[in-house]
Parts: structure tokens; sequence; C-alpha cells
């Protein structure tokens, strides 16, 4: 297993020497990587003359270069003659960042050999997937589609963290929501709104792929289990069905907190009310003594004026 790494896909293609490990004896150009077995080529910010090249080099359908042109957002599975076009939503991970939960859309052609994948901005999910090749290497069957698997199980995994963050906060405001003192709640009410503006956000990056790994798992189910072989394809389901299994788990807890943030918000308010209708009360009561003064007072300064 080696690398290979150049400015440009082109070069790639063309020029770029293979980076093997020590003591390893390998392919030397990207045109004996082909022949050697499974490959995959991460492309960061393709250039239209990328695409071009990538259409004529590996067959590519017009529709799918110009869904990856132009940054296409919506979460999708197609099947082509020769490939499959997955697009998988993740997120700006930089908690400290401006850009923080934006989503950044990968897109994966599987091919019968390799994978292709693409992003605009800088991800660190294909790492993590050449670490956990790297590890489990003696245990798996490397195939373009357990690739597939592995980079949007590491997307998924992703989220954990953020939701995570999410139920610490919910649980926070649940707690406080009634106990804070008058002066301790002005930033209840931010508090409350961030988190659920983020719950929001996360929810509607995770909603869509339940749909996309349905249909990766009908594609292995219908088609692979045929003409690919039953082992493969069922280990291969198994590890979607996993991905489908956090998907739904995370859209569930998401759910869950929504719901405690809407009823902590309706305590919220209800508790401002509360103490609203109490200020109101002693202003009244204020009010009413000031009255009574006045009543006593009047009179008396009136009968001064006239008789003094």
């Amino acid at each position: 297993m080696g690398t290979i790494q150049a400015p440009s896909l082109p070069a790639i293609l063309t020029q770029a020497s293979l980076q093997a490990e020590p003591g390893i004896e390998g392919p030397k150009v990207f045109s004996d990587l082909l022949k050697d077995g499974c490959f995959w080529i991460d492309i960061l910010d393709p250039s239209d003359f990328d695409m071009q090249v990538l259409s004529r080099f590996f067959h590519v359908h017009p529709l799918t270069i110009e869904d990856i042109s132009t940054e296409e957002v919506r979460e999708k599975y197609e099947v082509f003659r020769n490939y499959y076009f997955v697009c998988f939503r993740t997120f700006d991970q930089d908690y400290n960042s401006g850009t923080y939960l934006q989503s950044v859309s990968v897109y994966s052609i599987v091919l019968r050999d390799g994978i292709i994948t693409f992003h605009f901005r800088p991800i660190y999910h294909h790492l993590n997937v050449l670490r956990r090749l790297e590890q489990f290497h003696s245990h798996i069957t490397l195939t373009p589609d357990w690739i597939n698997y592995a980079l949007m199980d590491d997307i998924t995994d992703s989220f954990a963290s953020p939701i995570q963050t999410i139920e610490y906060e919910v649980d926070s405001i649940d707690e406080l929501v009634l106990l804070l003192r008058e002066n301790e709640t002005s930033d209840m009410l931010r508090r409350i709104g961030s988190c659920r503006k983020n719950v929001m956000t996360i929810s509607r990056l995770l909603t869509n792929k339940a749909d996309v790994v349905r249909g990766l798992m009908k594609r292995f189910d219908e088609r692979h289990i045929i003409a690919a072989g039953g082992a493969w394809s069922n280990a291969i389901l198994l590890y979607l069905g996993d991905i489908l299994d956090h998907v739904l788990t995370m859209l569930q807890s998401l759910y869950s907190y929504e719901k405690i943030l809407g009823r902590s918000h309706s305590n919220y308010l209800a508790q401002i009310s509360l103490e609203i209708n109490q200020l109101s009360n002693k202003t009244n009561n204020v009010v009413g003594t000031l009255t009574f003064f006045a009543s006593l007072i009047v009179p008396m300064t009136f009968i001064a004026g006239l008789w003094g």
C-alpha cells in the first residue's frame, strides 16, 4: 500500500511517482497502480480541467461532472453504467471557526476497481480512513465499496461529538431554567436559541443520509449478491446497516433534545411571565399605598388652603 501526492489530477494520472512503504516494491506511476488492484484518488478543490480529464479517463457521465462542478448540496445515490455516485455531507468541525457546522459535500465515484472522492474544502475523513486501513488491513478485504463505506462511516461518526455537546447543554438548560435567580436568567434565552439552532442544523445534515444508505443497501441486496458474490455483499450490507442504525439513533436523540428545549423555552417564558406579574402586583401595591395617602393629604391641603 502506498500513496501518490501531486498538485493536480493530470500530474497524478501521468507523471506522479508512488511513495511506497520502505522495503516494499510497488508501481512507480499511476498507470501501473491501476493494474495493481484497488485504488483511491482523493481530490481537493478540482478545477474544470481536472473534471474534463477525469471524464475522459474514467468515462464519467456528464451529469456526475455537473453535480460535482456545481457543488451539489443534495445528498444522493445514483447508479450509472460503470460506477455509482454518492454525495454525502459532512461539516466544518473547527469549533472556533466562524463556519462551524457549515456543510461540506463529499462526492464519491465508486468504480469496479477503485474509488474517486472530491471535496472543495479541507477535511480529515480520508486520513481517518487511511489510518483505519493500516490498523485493520489484515482483517478486511479491501474493495472500493469498503472504502466508500468507511468514508461514510467516519463522516457519520463525526456527528457524535457535537451531538454529545448538545446533550450536555440541553441537560444544563433543563435543570437551570427553573432554578436560576432573577438576575441570572439574562442569557438563558440566548442559550436556548443557540442550542436549538445547532439541533436544527445537525438534523438537516443527518436527515437525508438515511435515504442514501438505504439506497446503497438496496443495491447490494439486489445486484451484488448475484453479480459479486453473496458473502462479501452480505458483509457490506452489515456495515451499511450499522451506519443506518447510527443515523437513526442520532436523529431520534436530536428529536428528543428539540422537545426538551421546546419545553424549557415554554418554562422560561412562563417564569418570565410570572416574574412580570409579581412585579406588576408589587407596583400596584405601591400605587395603592400612594393613593391612600394622597386621599388623606389632598382634603387636608384643600381645607388648609381654603381657611388658611
